[in-house]
């Protein structure tokens, strides 16, 4: 069980888990690493379901700072930052909220940005035959600003270009600038 695991840990890093503070620590623990762990239950194809629609577009499509919380892999520290997602769609189109939930799916599972990154691209992809998908995220990672090298300043930015967005310059770039737009 969970919360054994939490109270061992307790003990194992000096703490007595019996005192006042600590009596409930194993059992918000062990709720808080379900939920942030809630991905591996979670099925794509399911999130997506019946919330593609059809529609003759064949422009780009852009969802962007969608909030993005995950664990780090390595530290099981938090990693937190934002996804940009763009797509040229072939008939067929998400309902937006979908895409966000695509990225909690994947998000709430033990995590490297680069696999993350590409877990969004490769499912948007494959799930409405996309002409092609860009996808960026910008997080910033604990593990790194808490511990190691202790730069708090830091940003890791990853990127996932698939189909037209990995062959066409131009639709790269069209992607990248209106990533960057400042908006109104």
């Amino acid at each position: 069980m969970m919360e054994d695991v939490i109270r061992r840990l307790l003990v194992e890093i000096g703490e007595d888990p019996d005192r006042e503070g600590l009596a409930k620590t194993p059992a918000r623990v062990a709720e808080s690493y379900r939920f942030l762990t809630s991905g591996y239950a979670q099925d794509p194809a399911a999130i997506v379901g019946d919330a593609v629609f059809s529609e003759e577009c064949n422009h780009m499509i852009i969802v962007r700072d969608i909030e993005v919380f995950s664990l780090c892999e390595h530290h099981m520290l938090p990693f937190f930052g934002r996804c940009h997602i763009g797509y040229i769609p072939k008939g067929r189109v998400f309902g937006v909220s979908k895409l966000a939930r695509l990225v909690d799916c994947f998000a709430r599972r033990l995590q490297l940005q680069e696999r993350l990154t590409q877990q969004i691209a490769r499912t948007v992809k494959d799930s409405i035959d996309a002409e092609g998908v860009g996808v960026i995220i910008e997080a910033r990672h604990l593990c790194m600003m808490m511990r190691g090298v202790q730069k708090q300043n830091s940003r890791m930015v990853t990127s996932a270009v698939l189909g037209s967005f990995h062959h066409s310059a131009a639709t790269r770039n069209e992607f990248l600038a209106l990533v960057r737009q400042e908006l109104p």
